[in-house]
């Protein structure tokens, strides 16, 4: 890690990473144990404070995600580690830090991002940040919905432009979505939050879970098996967590069964085959797409950038600033509750 971007801290002061010492009346530089936490990412403003508070921390000072090579190296000797979804946590990660590691504590609610199994082995414990993002996520899924139904991406791009236009009873006609059918494909807590706010815009709702869930959870939406579900969505909002059984499940064959003009909304990275919603596009299959998490972040396909109708965001769903504060602080407890000798607040198992 450069200087610049690597800080050292201790109950809140910066301190040398090195220290000289005598040893057999000599002076000499002798690198001292690492600070038992690294935090691999600047954290929202009023986080970090109460981690410090009570440890010596080492902070990636930097809204960039480490490079491999650092963070490999910054790991070392570590108790804990809060990690990102960019950072990578497997054999190799596990194998750099040595059996001093206690926790890897996920900044997110996905935690595709660790080996849970590798961690598993090594008596290594996992926790991620549920519940804190649903309501900004949930809202977002809306803002996508609604900006790819009513075309709010042509729109702008095009007054930015300062091409000509004038109304016209034919311009840049969007989607009435009052009596729409809206599907779900994942109906946990951001699933359930994107289909409560569908009573608003007076759209019946149907859901896909590997289970059916009971009829408080459910809230009047009917669960379909998955094929049918995309056959009865003329809106489709996924909000699936990214797994082995879940990547690229909606591909070219599935996504041809929504009904012709259908719009997605992807809130889940991998989930949907980018190149295969690029394609529906293109041919008209779909009306319109609206994509916020990508598989290969921060790459994007340049067949999906191609598209008009393509509405995409740079992975914002949790970006307010309470719920960042949120989820920095939901990891914080949890680094805290295992080096303090206990179990992890929201912990994740294999």
């Amino acid at each position: 890690m450069s200087e610049r971007s690597e800080r050292v801290m201790e109950g809140g002061a910066s301190h040398e990473g090195t220290a000289e010492r005598k040893r057999g009346g000599r002076l000499s530089e002798q690198t001292p144990p690492p600070p038992p936490v690294l935090v691999t990412r600047r954290l929202a403003p009023g986080v970090i404070e109460r981690l410090t508070a009570r440890h010596a921390v080492t902070c990636h000072d930097s809204d960039q995600a480490m490079a491999r090579a650092d963070l490999l190296a910054a790991v070392r000797g570590r108790r804990a580690v809060l990690t990102t979804l960019d950072d990578r946590v497997d054999g190799e990660f596990l194998d750099a830090a040595g059996p001093s590691l206690e926790i890897v504590a996920n900044h997110a609610v996905g935690h595709h991002n660790i080996d849970l199994a590798a961690c598993a082995e090594r008596g290594v414990l996992v926790s991620n940040t549920p519940g804190v993002l649903t309501t900004a996520t949930a809202d977002m899924a809306w803002a996508l919905l609604l900006a790819a139904t009513r075309r709010l991406g042509e729109g702008e791009r095009l007054l930015r432009s300062g091409s000509p236009w004038t109304w016209a009873p034919n311009f840049l006609l969007g989607m009435e979505l009052a009596g729409t059918p809206l599907g779900v494909l994942g109906m946990g807590r951001i699933g359930q939050a994107v289909a409560r706010r569908a009573r608003a815009f007076d759209m019946p709702v149907s859901y896909h879970n590997r289970r059916e869930l009971p009829p408080e959870q459910a809230d009047g939406a009917t669960w379909r098996r998955l094929e049918d579900l995309l056959a009865h969505s003329t809106v489709l909002v996924v909000t699936a967590p990214l797994s082995a059984a879940t990547r690229h499940l909606l591909d070219a064959r599935r996504l041809a069964l929504l009904p012709r003009g259908a719009v997605v909304v992807s809130m889940t990275a991998g989930v949907v085959d980018e190149e295969a919603l690029a394609a529906a596009l293109e041919s008209g299959a779909l009306f319109a797409a609206a994509v916020d998490n990508f598989e290969h972040e921060p790459a994007v396909p340049s067949a999906l950038l191609a598209q008009e109708r393509a509405v995409l965001a740079p992975h914002l769903g949790s970006a307010t600033v309470a719920t960042r504060q949120a989820m920095g602080g939901l990891a914080v407890d949890n680094v805290l509750a295992v080096l303090g000798g206990g179990a992890p607040v929201t912990p994740v198992t294999v």
